[in-house]
């Protein structure tokens, strides 16, 4: 993408930032750095604004999303924040009968595994998540040159939960109703592909510097059956918000045999989890896209020493791609020491300050 071709609305501001370079395989004065889950429970300052709020209700409250985004920027220093959310908001914007429930997760009241179920997700429009617009701009204003990273999940993830009705081991019922009935299973898909499209395209509109796409359960699957049975609703997506001109990261947990196919559904980025060294993930997906990741969560639980060790392999692995975004294979875990996190941080600034 050429100077001239980018965004030129509240992103311009970051077009130049560390994050956003490394994104589109520009030179960096050094590796950026974000974490998955970085605005969450490993921070006292976010167990204690969530005090007695549930979390669909911290979601929808743009001055409590605005706090908790920022609050990881403010202790970390790091390069891009993450839009404070949940992958199940815009399900619940529609009318979905769900909730989270503390260590369970999203659970469905009413599970969709027939036609007239389908009937019941209407499209998403702007006014249903008009708290996302408020709180995307308050917290533009306060990034200033930083990158504020919108996402949705992914459309088979969101089915996931929809046809199994809460989080699932082994996704029983939606494998049967993918191999049962590919037609009913196909249309879902391209329902919940133009709802997470429209969810995107609400947080780019109003000011996200570049969006990222989590396909948490998609590792669940064989290339054969996400090439035929998954990806053409993730590339509806990728496309729907293309003529934005903003990065567009793919993130799935144990996709290593499917980092290819995760590339070519569109994506600028590919997220890389913990399983798969940098470089032979660079040769699966091939040219054209930088990578993000992959340092394993639960290093952060060893000595200081020990992590920067590990965090050199990565940074190793990642020395000859033309574009690489430091993070973790997957999400901040709940117990780390949040001083491991802002010592991560500095370490692969300086080690990679160019």
């Amino acid at each position: 993408m050429s100077v001239d071709d980018r965004p030129t609305g509240p992103q311009r501001k970051t077009a130049d930032s560390a994050f956003v370079r490394a994104c589109r395989r520009e030179p960096v004065p050094h590796t950026p750095v974000w974490f998955m889950r970085q605005a969450g429970r490993s921070l006292p300052e976010y167990r204690k604004v969530r005090e007695g709020v549930a979390m669909l209700d911290s979601c929808m409250r743009p001055d409590l999303v605005t706090e908790i985004t920022l609050q990881p920027v403010r202790r970390h220093g790091v390069d891009a924040a993450i839009y404070f959310s949940d992958i199940v908001v815009p399900l619940k914007a529609i009318g979905v009968d769900l909730d989270i429930k503390p260590g369970v997760g999203p659970v469905v009241d009413r599970p969709i595994r027939s036609r007239a179920d389908l009937e019941r997700l209407r499209p998403l429009e702007p006014d249903d998540v008009a708290y996302v617009t408020e709180a995307i701009g308050m917290l533009t204003d306060e990034l200033g040159a930083t990158p504020l990273i919108g996402f949705a999940g992914a459309p088979f993830t969101l089915a996931s939960y929809l046809v199994e009705g809460g989080p699932s081991r082994n996704h029983e019922h939606t494998k049967a109703l993918m191999y049962g009935d590919p037609q009913l299973w196909a249309d879902l898909l391209d329902r919940l592909a133009d709802i997470t499209a429209a969810f995107l395209e609400v947080q780019i509109r109003a000011g996200a510097s570049a969006v990222q796409l989590f396909d948490s359960w998609v590792g669940a699957l064989a290339p054969r059956d996400y090439r035929e049975l998954v990806m053409p609703a993730s590339e509806k997506v990728f496309r729907a918000v293309e003529h934005h001109g903003v990065p567009r990261i793919h993130f799935g947990v144990g996709t290593g045999e499917l980092l290819g196919l995760l590339g070519e559904a569109g994506a600028d980025v590919v997220g890389v989890d913990w399983r798969v060294p940098l470089d032979e993930a660079a040769r699966r997906v091939g040219p054209g896209r930088a990578l993000q990741g992959n340092l394993d969560p639960a290093v952060l639980f060893a000595p200081r020493d020990a992590v920067e060790r590990q965090a050199d392999r990565v940074l190793e692995a990642a020395a000859p791609l033309e574009g690489h975004v430091f993070n973790l294979g997957h999400g901040v875990l709940p117990d780390t020491d949040p001083d491991a996190l802002t010592r991560l941080v500095e370490y692969v600034h300086e080690r990679t300050a160019r």
